[in-house]
């Protein structure tokens, strides 16, 4: 078949060599979108990353398209209904990053915590004063999780490590997990009153944009955290930096936030294509938050540890491989 790889680093090319010669391989630098998609039109199989985004209009091109192997867990950046509808199969990464994802939830929750950002800062600089930078313990303190997949699984037994109480939320409790790792499931409500600090690990769906908004900030305790290392659309962005001013949240750490590309290449707002379907106002509370000194903005980097990249790559290919031998596996849509 006809695979193209988007968004490669040069040892991703090197690991994606294994498909020849059984298959004709091309592997990019560049992201799959409207522009990219014409110079591999004759794509049978495709596999991306998160920054490309696998539209209607982009999926229409590729006439002859069986499989999208897509390199993670999440697959909002792809439209399902188009390739259900056209038979389109696909296939991500269920299970790379549990440990990954959720010991950056904790990086981010301690750097925040012990105002760890400012501290190197001021050292950097010669100046060893402690003045402003005391922090606070997590042992003792509470720790609200809003889903309790593998993720946030992982996240609640290394919070019970430092000694923190966890009350959880999901839409689907997972009663034997509560029992074994040692911490009880509420209404989020509850969850939002009881959290010194909240971790967000749910992915992005309809029910789940804007979860975290003002209605939400306005329950959470005064002084609390929060955590996003999910998607960026899970928290309402200008609901954020309305908590953050009028001082309800005591600090946040991101990983991700919503108009992620568009932070990276700002040009893009003024290209012709652009108009629809974007938040300006949300952009725009993007660079208010990157100016938070209580807020720690780290760039879509919690999945990114060597381990975790090398279990992507090689769960990809195998992706690839058994749907090529009539076993497809890890599908999100059969097509």
């Amino acid at each position: 078949m006809k695979v193209v790889v988007f968004e490669t680093e040069e040892w991703e090319h090197q690991a994606c060599l294994r498909l020849k010669p059984a298959h004709e391989l091309s592997c990019t630098r560049e992201p799959l979108d409207a522009r990219t998609a014409a110079a591999h039109a004759d794509a049978e199989i495709v596999s991306t990353f998160v920054n490309s985004k696998l539209g209607a209009d982009v999926l229409a091109q590729f006439p002859s398209l069986k499989l999208i192997a897509t390199r993670s867990t999440g697959f909002d950046h792809i439209d399902l209904g188009w390739c259900a509808a056209h038979g389109v199969a696909v296939a991500n990464v269920p299970d790379y990053g549990d440990s990954t994802v959720a010991e950056h939830a904790f990086a981010l929750l301690l750097a925040v915590a012990r105002n760890l950002v400012e501290a190197v800062e001021r050292t950097r600089r010669g100046n060893f004063s402690q003045a402003g930078l005391r922090g606070f313990e997590l042992r003792g303190k509470t720790l609200g999780v809003i889903g309790t997949g593998r993720i946030g699984r992982r996240a609640i037994e290394i919070a019970r490590g430092f000694g923190m109480t966890v009350i959880a939320h999901d839409l689907y409790p997972d009663a034997d997990a509560a029992s074994r790792v040692g911490f009880c499931y509420a209404d989020l409500d509850e969850v939002l009153a009881a959290a010194d600090a909240l971790t967000l690990h749910v992915p992005a769906t309809p029910g789940s944009a804007s979860l975290i908004s003002d209605r939400e900030f306005g329950l959470m305790k005064p002084g609390a955290i929060l955590i996003n290392t999910a998607r960026g659309n899970v928290v309402d962005v200008p609901a954020l930096v309305r908590a953050l001013s009028d001082g309800r949240l005591r600090a946040a750490g991101l990983d991700v936030l919503p108009q992620e590309p568009l932070i990276r290449e700002e040009a893009q707002i003024f290209r012709e294509a652009w108009t629809e379907g974007h938040d300006l106002k949300a952009l725009v509370a993007n660079h208010v938050l990157l100016r938070f000194p209580n807020v720690i903005v780290t760039p879509h980097n919690a999945y990114n540890t060597e381990s975790a990249v090398r279990r992507i790559i090689e769960t990809t290919l195998e992706n690839i491989e058994a749907f090529v031998r009539g076993e497809p596996r890890n599908l999100v849509t059969h097509g």
